[in-house]
């Protein structure tokens, strides 16, 4: 019986963890002193020359989509990054949303940029993938689309982590 109640227990804790797993929610504070709240980037798209991880980060106000791209353009280039990014959901739907940020992390080794995601998409966003992003640079050639294959529910699902710890 001690057998039984301890695989039990077992099983329970690794399904408990593994639940938990899946909404590893980290924070970092901001040079302002705010606070952010992100998962790992997930890799949406990968070839031999190019890679893109998107992720979500929020300030538990608003919430935006995070893009590293590889390669990324040089600093002096990348700071052009001012357009808006065009994502295609799987409801047939194109969506903009807003540049917000560009940076570049970790002594420049990792570029990020966060692109808003509007209040009135933020539902779309929760219920269907991404299937492709369009990005562009301002003044360049730096013109790129993403088709995904992989990880496309990413967005998804870090979003309903979020949604859920905040009661919504």
């Amino acid at each position: 019986m001690k057998k039984i109640s301890l695989i039990i227990l077992l099983f329970m804790f690794l399904f408990n963890s593994k639940a938990m797993g899946q909404c590893d929610v980290k924070n970092k504070i901001q040079a302002d002193g705010s606070m952010v709240y992100y998962f790992d980037p997930a890799v949406f798209y990968t070839t031999k020359s190019k890679s893109l991880k998107i992720n979500i980060v929020t300030d538990k106000e608003h919430y935006f989509v995070s893009l590293q791209p590889t390669p990324f353009p040089p600093k002096k280039d990348g700071k052009k990054i001012k357009n808006d990014l065009v994502m295609h959901l799987a409801d047939n739907k194109v969506y903009k949303l807003a540049h917000y940020d560009t940076q570049y992390m970790r002594n420049d080794s990792v570029m990020q940029v966060l692109y808003l995601i509007d209040e009135k998409d933020l539902a779309s966003f929760s219920k269907f993938e991404a299937l492709m992003a369009e990005i562009s640079l301002e003044e360049t050639d730096f013109v790129h689309n993403y088709i995904f294959k992989l990880h496309k529910d990413a967005i998804v699902k870090q979003l309903a982590c979020f949604m859920e710890k905040e009661g919504k």
